[in-house]
């Protein structure tokens, strides 16, 4: 999809003919989702220094709210996994806050979702793959690979490869699940505003996009949740 305009590729494109760098304007139209990308870790960067900032015992509206989300959703990851994936929080939830995030800066003219882009969902998506086997290896050392040969031994060979490629298809299923839907909700946006931009139509459906925003990072939190969990149980 094209942007007629993106600030901060605006901004990169106006800095590389100012230095004379074609590599820097190149850059800047070729690869706005990781300007975007690094711009949602600003973001997450400012966010967390709001939320650790003058921390006290008798916490603060701001505090209140911060520790409501992170607490929340802690709690909701240590249902799945139980206490001992309480480690693996400060990972899942960074993903989520990401994914959301990436979706939600969307919405804002001049900005794009770098979720849009299927670079950045494989890259999330590998993130979890790989990390989901150092757990498996870390609880279960070299019997890890029991979890790919089944419960019977004379089929493990099939059931073997049935488990390589279904592990595999978890990247497919993490990163065109989200690139699919945050790229067709930005031509949705793309088109109303064309179409009646100045009479507000998109406007209902950029209230839909903060849910749906909020409903692929979640759905992405869970999936990564649901996959340690799993890497953690014994075998059968």
């Amino acid at each position: 999809m094209e942007h007629p305009f993106l600030f901060f590729v605006k901004i990169f494109e106006f800095t590389g003919n100012l230095l004379g760098s074609e590599a820097i304007v190149h850059f800047a139209h070729t690869s706005p989702h990781v300007i975007y990308s690094w711009v949602v870790m600003a973001l997450l960067i400012i966010l967390g220094a709001l939320a650790t900032k003058g921390l006290s015992m008798v916490p603060s509206k701001t505090q209140n709210i911060f520790e409501l989300i992170v607490s929340g959703m802690e709690e909701f990851m240590v249902d799945i996994t139980g206490e001992e994936g309480r480690w693996l929080f400060p990972l899942a939830g960074t993903i989520f806050l990401y994914v959301f995030i990436g979706n939600l800066i969307g919405l804002v003219p001049g900005f794009f979702p770098p979720t849009a882009n299927l670079n950045t969902t494989v890259s999330c998506a590998l993130v979890v793959f790989i990390f989901t086997h150092f757990i498996g290896i870390k609880y279960h050392g070299a019997a890890y690979i029991k979890h790919f040969m089944g419960p019977v031994w004379w089929m493990s060979p099939l059931i073997f490869v049935i488990e390589i490629i279904g592990h595999f298809a978890r990247i497919l299923s993490l990163s065109f699940r989200l690139f699919g839907n945050m790229m067709g909700h930005e031509i949705v946006l793309g088109i109303l505003f064309g179409l009646a931009g100045a009479f507000f139509a998109p406007l209902p459906i950029m209230a839909l996009g903060i849910f749906v925003a909020f409903v692929q990072g979640f759905v992405f939190f869970l999936l990564t949740v649901i996959y340690f969990s799993g890497a953690m149980e014994h075998a059968h």
